[in-house]
C-alpha cells in the first residue's frame, strides 16, 4: 500500500514535470505540476488500461508515458478552466 503510493507520487511527479515542460517550455519544477501530474497519472493509467487491456503498475516507461498523456489532458483542462497554465 505505502509502496504503491510512493510509486504513484514518483510517476506523477515525472509526468507532471514532463507535461509542464511540454506545455510551457519551462523547466521549473513546481508543486502544481506535481499535483496535476498525480491526477494525470490516474487518468492516464485508466486510459492505458482501457486501451491496452492490462493494468499499468510500477515505474516503467509505459506507465510514465501513459501518466504523461493523462497529465497533458489534465493540464489542458486546467488551462481551459482557469485561463492560465500551472506555472
Amino acid at each position: 500500500m505505502i509502496t504503491s503510493l510512493i510509486v504513484w507520487i514518483i510517476v506523477g511527479a515525472i509526468a507532471g514535470w514532463l507535461a509542464g515542460y511540454a506545455m510551457t517550455r519551462n523547466t521549473a519544477f513546481n508543486l502544481m505540476d506535481v499535483i496535476l501530474g498525480m491526477v494525470g497519472s490516474l487518468v492516464g493509467g485508466w486510459l492505458g488500461s482501457r486501451v491496452l487491456g492490462t493494468s499499468l503498475e510500477g515505474i516503467s516507461l509505459m506507465s510514465i508515458l501513459w501518466a504523461f498523456v493523462g497529465a497533458l489532458i489534465v493540464a489542458f483542462i486546467y488551462k481551459m478552466v482557469t485561463g492560465r497554465s500551472a506555472q
